[in-house]
């Protein structure tokens, strides 16, 4: 059977359709890149906000429209809204959150023991994407209750996977030949805490780096409350990636107690400033949510004038979005939508002004890129683009193709697009894919 996968919103739904990808391989099914291809569409949902929500249906439609009528839908959006979703054309399964990881199992009516085989056989991961990096899902579910927030829901109650099963989807990410693995979940800081002893999110981390010898190891987004300074420590080995995003969601303490969120602007300050003491470069990223309900001018000042002072590497910026369900949409004090926009745009800016400044700080130093996106232009040879290990984006030109490779950049200039480099051979230095010294020219 002819497979289709596709996703809508965070990493930890991405790292969900990789691992449906290496089931249906192993069940013997082939994966194909367009829905018009496909007997079977599987499209992860989400509904974080209402634009989510809507590009999930459209997704849906967009499908149905070339031919798919046998599209499943899981994630959150139909697990909220599963008499909307059963709705829509060409829709014959709709697989709700707490059984979406026997989803490809319940789907091809199998025993959910066969992909336990899947792991023995390393089946590789991520597979007919072509990603260099590859989502590990470690942990579900979250039993924070901020405001403002549907995933709770729609997720349920925090679950963590168990190190041995991470480290087999690392394993069988490595058989791919992929250079970077991304620790993922709903709240990934509680991972361990539902253990019996409990543990701590250090103890995966650690296993991870002595368990594989992956090159690289990032972690997604940390709730701050989850972190000490004890932590940063682990950044002494330099395969873990120099990137903390860490979630804010405003600048004014007034606000985040409405949110329901467990730590101050200035615990966050200190935070950071340990983590910058710690790890040298660290990109420090965060999410901010202008428009919450009850917001004042006052209050948004406040926040606008902390994240200037923070100095973020850069940031993601949400027009607050009303979700059914949450305690934030019941609130007074709801802001105009106008006023939200407005608000959108000056934290935007300021974002983007923070960002070319941490990025400048590296112009001239030497740094290396994975390439995760490269495009052939004649008679130049090949344009690439990748990241850094702390989440600098850079494109060049080379001389060949570059794609899952991490090699040495110089950075000449800052962009609207990120960074411009220029790839070099240094003398005797291997190729961190290939383990031999590079061979690429200078550009």
């Amino acid at each position: 059977m002819k497979i289709y996968l596709d996703t809508v919103g965070c990493r930890l739904n991405q790292s969900e359709i990789e691992r449906y990808a290496r089931q249906f391989r192993a069940a013997g099914h082939t994966l194909v890149p367009s829905a018009e291809q496909a007997d079977l569409v599987v499209l992860n949902t989400c509904t974080v906000t209402k634009a989510a929500a809507s590009d999930s249906r459209q997704k849906v439609r967009q499908a149905a429209r070339v031919g798919a009528n046998n599209i499943v839908l899981t994630g959150c959006w139909s697990t909220l809204d599963p008499l909307g979703a059963q709705d829509l054309p060409g829709v014959s399964h709709i697989i709700p959150n707490l059984r979406k990881d026997q989803l490809v199992a319940e789907v091809l009516q199998l025993p959910v023991k066969f992909f336990d085989r899947e792991f023995m056989e390393r089946t590789p991961l991520p597979g007919a994407r072509l990603r260099t990096r590859a989502f590990i899902k470690v942990q579900d579910g979250c039993d924070n209750r901020c405001t403002f927030c549907i995933t709770t829901v729609a997720r349920g109650p925090g679950r963590s996977r168990a190190v041995e099963e991470v480290l087999a989807d690392i394993g069988a990410a490595m058989a791919g030949g992929v250079q970077e693995v991304v620790l993922t979940g709903v709240h990934l800081g509680s991972w361990g805490s539902d253990c019996d002893p409990p543990e701590h999110l250090a103890n995966l981390v650690q296993a991870v780096l002595q368990g594989t010898d992956v090159p690289r190891v990032r972690l997604s987004s940390l709730e701050p409350w989850d972190l000490d300074e004890a932590f940063f420590s682990l950044w002494q080995n330099s395969r873990l990636c120099r990137h903390l995003h860490l979630p804010l969601q405003s600048g004014c303490a007034e606000t985040l107690r409405r949110m329901a969120r467990k730590t101050p602007p200035q615990s966050f300050a200190s935070l950071a400033a340990a983590a910058r003491a710690a790890i040298p470069n660290v990109a420090i990223t965060t999410d901010i949510i202008v428009g919450f309900p009850g917001e004042t001018e006052t209050e948004f000042e406040e926040s606008l004038a902390f994240v200037e002072a923070m100095h973020f590497a850069s940031g993601h910026v949400f027009t607050y979005s009303a979700r059914p369900g949450t305690a934030a949409a019941r609130m007074p004090g709801q802001v105009p939508h106008a006023q939200r926009k407005a608000r959108s745009l000056q934290m935007r800016k300021l974002f983007e002004k923070s960002a070319a400044a941490y990025q400048a700080g590296f112009l001239n130093q030497d740094v290396s890129v994975l390439w995760e996106n490269t495009f052939e232009v004649v008679p130049q040879g090949w344009k690439v683009s990748g990241l850094t290990d702390n989440y600098l984006r850079v494109t060049s030109q080379a001389t060949q193709d570059l794609w899952n490779r991490i090699s040495p950049v110089r950075l000449a200039a800052v962009t609207r697009d990120g960074l411009t480099g220029i790839i070099h051979q240094s003398s005797g230095t291997p190729d961190e894919h290939t383990g031999k010294p590079a061979d690429y020219s200078t550009q």
